[in-house]
């Protein structure tokens, strides 16, 4: 009966690490570029239990990583001039102290020296990965569908877009960044568009993600009262053996 009690264990805490994730969905649903997760789960073996009939296997459950949909989100307009959305598959390249990351989230602004940078003041990289410089006095700034940035009938730059083949190299690092865990490079997104004054809500669906919740806790419950009834009848079983003693 202690198996129960200990598979039953594995399966609450598992559900609660699960709880964890969708709540965070929930409470990025207005994020711009988030991308919604959901966990994975498989079995663990562990020690045989002995009974009458002999050995009968035993497996727990146990997380193993989270999901990553990386579905498109609607474009919503701003008209602001620097805030960029990506319409396909890609993201832009973003250089911080500790190295190149990746987002979705194109809030961007010009810093105090003239650079494209993220809201947090991280470089913007354009195709080459090098910076973007702008001149607010030089007028209106353009951004074409492929990234290319104007000012006039000046060409000041370009965008980089750049996709993965396999995106489960792709670990939150945070500040709604992506690390590139892998060595293989990105490649141009040459299919992307860039949307000027729009930006990619996130793909995260609240009455589905809601719904996961109440599945979730009910599931908790169902595991919580199977561990009771466990505990009731091993203390049962003792009882009763006391008394025959």
């Amino acid at each position: 009966m202690d198996n129960a009690l200990y598979v039953g264990l594995s399966r609450q805490m598992v559900l609660r690490r699960e709880m964890d994730i969708v709540a965070n969905n929930i409470a990025n649903a207005d994020t711009t570029g988030f991308k919604v997760e959901s966990l994975m789960t498989k079995e663990q073996p562990g020690p045989p239990a002995m009974t009458l009939q002999g050995p009968r296997p035993i497996k727990f459950v146990a997380a193993d990583g989270v999901a990553r949909d990386f579905g498109q989100g609607g474009l919503h307009r701003t008209d602001a001039p620097l805030d960029l959305g990506i319409e396909g598959q890609g993201f832009f390249k973003v250089t911080t102290a500790a190295g190149d990351r990746y987002t979705r989230d194109g809030r961007f602004r010009v810093d105090e020296t003239g650079r494209l940078t993220t809201q947090s003041g991280q470089p913007v990289a354009d195709e080459s990965g090098g910076e973007i410089t702008l001149d607010l006095e030089k007028g209106a700034i353009t951004i074409a569908a492929d990234g290319t940035v104007s000012q006039g009938t000046e060409r000041v730059g370009k965008v980089g877009v750049f996709k993965f083949d396999t995106l489960s190299v792709l670990e939150k690092s945070g500040d709604n960044l992506y690390q590139n865990t892998a060595n293989s490079q990105p490649a141009p997104a040459t299919e992307a568009r860039v949307r000027q004054g729009m930006l990619e809500s996130s793909n995260v669906q609240p009455i589905v993600e809601i719904t996961r919740m109440i599945e979730v806790s009910r599931a908790y419950e169902q595991i919580t009262q199977m561990m009771n009834s466990e505990a009731d009848l091993s203390r049962n079983t003792i009882t009763r053996m006391g008394r025959l003693q």
